[in-house]
Order: C-alpha cells, then sequence, then structure tokens
C-alpha cells in the first residue's frame, strides 16, 4: 500500500468534518478500543491482521475482503487477537446528514445502509478481485484529499458517492444473483483451476477446452460476475502471486517465470500499472511498513 495515504492511528471516536471522513491504518502493535458507538455509519475494509470484530452481542472473525458496517447507535469494537501480522483496514465514516441527503437524490447509493439497518447483517465478503476493485477507489479518494489538484472538492463528492453505490451493487448483486447452482459451481471451478495453474497456458481457448464451455459463454460469464475480461483476471491473479512471492524473498525473475510471464518488459509494465511503482521499490516500501 502506498505509504503517502498511510495514518498514525488516532482513538478519537467522532467526527471533524460534517460529511465524511476516510482513513488507511497499518498497525503493528494495536491496542483493542474498548466496546463504543457512534452518531455516524462506520465502514471497515479489513485487509490483513488476526482480529476479530464485536458488534452488539456477537463476535465476528475478520478475513481479508470482509466488510463492516457499523450504523449509528450499534455497540461494536475491534479485537486483534494477535499481532504476528500488522493490523490493516481502512476505516470510513459518514455523516447521517449527508447519508439523508444523498438518499433523497441517490437512492442507490444507500442501500447497502438501509439493507444493513433492515436485516442486522453488519458483515460482508467479497471476492478477491471485488476487494481490490473496492481498496482501488479508496485509495483513489485518500490520494485526491491529500492532493491540491483543480476540482478537488468536486472530484472527491463523485468519488464517495461512487464508492457508496459501487459497495451498494456488488453487495445487492451478490444477494441476487440470477445464476443456478449449477452455473455458480462451474464459475467457481473456473476460479479454483486458474488459481491453481498460473503458470499454465490459460488462454481463452484452453480453458473453455478444458471445461466443455463456449470460450464466448466464459467471457461473458467473467465480465458479467467480476468486471473483468478473463485475461485480466488472470493478470491480476498473476501480479499477486508475483508480488507475494517477491516480499517473500524470491528473485522478481524466477517468481515472473514460476506465474506464467514470459516476457520479463510486459509484466514489468503490469506490475507498474497495477501498484504504481517497481516490483523493487514495492518490496523496498512494504518491508519498511512491517
Amino acid at each position: 500500500m502506498r505509504k503517502n495515504i498511510r495514518t498514525a492511528f488516532n482513538p478519537r471516536q467522532y467526527m471533524l468534518s460534517e460529511d465524511y471522513e476516510i482513513f488507511y491504518y497499518s498497525d503493528a502493535e494495536f491496542r483493542s478500543v474498548g466496546m463504543h458507538s457512534h452518531d455516524y455509519y462506520e465502514f471497515y475494509l479489513y485487509e490483513e491482521g488476526s482480529v476479530t470484530m464485536d458488534i452488539e452481542d456477537t463476535s465476528y472473525p475478520l478475513r481479508t475482503g470482509d466488510l463492516v458496517l457499523v450504523p449509528p447507535g450499534s455497540e461494536h469494537r475491534a479485537r486483534v487477537l494477535s499481532s504476528e501480522k500488522p493490523y490493516r483496514r481502512f476505516v470510513f465514516w459518514i455523516s447521517v446528514p449527508y447519508c439523508e441527503m444523498l438518499t433523497k437524490d441517490s437512492p442507490d447509493c444507500t442501500w447497502l445502509i438501509r439493507h444493513t439497518e433492515t436485516e442486522k447483517t453488519y458483515i460482508y465478503h467479497f471476492s478477491e478481485t471485488d476487494f481490490h476493485s473496492v481498496q482501488a477507489k479508496m485509495v483513489r479518494i485518500l490520494e485526491e484529499i491529500s492532493s491540491r489538484r483543480f476540482g478537488r472538492d468536486t472530484y472527491l463528492r463523485i468519488a464517495v458517492n461512487d464508492l457508496l453505490l459501487d459497495l451498494s451493487r456488488r453487495v445487492y448483486e451478490t444477494l441476487n444473483t440470477g445464476y443456478t447452482d449449477s452455473e455458480r459451481d462451474t464459475f467457481s471451478a473456473l476460479l479454483a483451476y486458474i488459481d491453481q495453474h498460473l503458470s499454465d497456458d490459460l488462454r481463452l481457448e484452453q480453458l473453455a477446452a478444458k471445461f466443455f464451455l463456449s470460450k464466448f459463454y466464459i467471457a461473458h460469464t467473467f465480465k458479467d460476475r467480476l468486471g473483468l475480461s478473463v485475461h485480466r483476471y488472470i493478470q491480476k491473479k498473476r501480479l499477486d502471486a508475483v508480488r507475494n512471492a517477491v516480499m517473500n524473498g524470491e528473485s522478481v525473475s524466477d517468481a515472473c517465470r514460476e506465474y506464467g510471464f514470459t516476457d520479463y518488459s510486459v509484466f514489468y509494465r503490469a506490475f507498474r500499472k497495477e501498484y504504481g511503482m517497481s516490483p523493487s521499490e514495492y518490496r523496498t516500501i512494504a518491508s519498511r511498513s512491517e
């Protein structure tokens, strides 16, 4: 994660802004805050750590990709169970008046908030691809907040509303899919196969032959379910695998070959585009945050 968006943890549990605040925290040592509630909505996008979220009378062990939404007045706390890994998360606060204004203008943007309050469902899990998409939107907001670019305030309003709509859309479509059990099983099998064969030939034609499916069906399903082409999804998975291998001490060139990149220049350009820096720069910055 880019260093310039990181925030030193502040135990403050009230808003300074009238509309919204957003933070990215990465804590090697974290002292849990006691049970408390807010007069605003609190979103957590959980990235890493060993954490259980207590909300009212229920405890929820968190895993990477979890979105937590805590409405105003709901007692909650995050409990860190182990400090072996840093506790990394995005925290997004949004005021009740801002939500009410947005509901009047664009009710779709606040669908998830209304659903959470009605159903008392506080935890939503995103797939790895969805998680990275939401993460990118939050990073974009944090980077814009720290900038002095023309139109900053207008851009932020659009970006915040886009984030809320995106969260609502992803959860709504997860809960209201029109796919049969058989279609879901086939898609899960495709994703699992890709995860386990990143070094293999994963062209669309090869996947179609392996699963006895039309390549057009596979392409349409990926675009419909993930918003990504098959090629883009596989590239992201390979980039993530190389990044993790490099972070664990493997050489960049060896990791490239291991996870299916046959052309280093293609890999290098894709990595810089995905993470905003070279593999060596990423390793250096990430190791400093540990």
